[in-house]
C-alpha cells in the first residue's frame, strides 16, 4: 500500500480542522496556543492539546513543519497559550531532535490518540512558560 503525500494528507485534514477550530478555540477550557501570523503581524490562535509541567508546556504537531502555527513560531517564537482558561507567555523550540512518539506518550490520551491518527510529520513543540 502506497504511502500518502504527507501534503495532501494535510490539505484533507486542514479543512475540516478549520471548521472545527473555529469552535473549539471558543470554548473556555480548550487549551490555546496564540501565535503571530508570519505574514499578517495578527495574533493567531490554534486549539491543541498538549501538557504542561512545571514551567514547561509540551505538545505534539501532527504536521510538523506544514502546520501554519509552527511556521509561525519559526518567524516569532514568542506565543502565548491558554491553559485552563488562563494566559501564559513564553519562548516555542521546535524539537525536531526529541522522539514524538515517545512524547505522545506523556501527554493527553485523547489528544495523543488523535494526533497518531491524523499526523504524518510529528513534531515535538516546547513552550518555556514566564514566570
Amino acid at each position: 500500500m502506497p504511502t500518502p503525500n504527507p501534503e495532501a494528507k494535510y490539505r484533507n485534514v486542514a479543512r475540516f480542522q478549520r471548521l472545527l477550530n473555529s469552535v473549539m478555540r471558543h470554548l473556555p477550557t480548550q487549551t490555546v496556543l496564540e501565535t503571530t501570523g508570519r505574514v499578517s503581524g495578527q495574533p493567531r490562535r490554534t486549539p491543541l492539546g498538549g501538557r504542561r509541567i512545571g514551567n514547561t508546556f509540551w505538545l505534539v504537531s501532527e504536521f510538523g513543519e506544514l502546520s501554519h502555527y509552527v511556521r509561525n513560531i519559526k518567524a516569532n517564537p514568542k506565543v502565548r497559550v491558554r491553559i485552563m482558561g488562563r494566559w501564559h507567555t513564553g519562548t516555542a523550540h521546535l524539537l525536531p531532535d526529541d522522539d514524538p512518539q515517545a512524547r505522545l506518550r506523556t501527554l493527553p490520551r485523547f489528544n495523543s490518540a488523535a494526533v497518531k491518527t491524523i499526523g504524518s510529520s510529528l513534531l515535538t513543540v516546547r513552550v518555556d512558560l514566564e514566570g
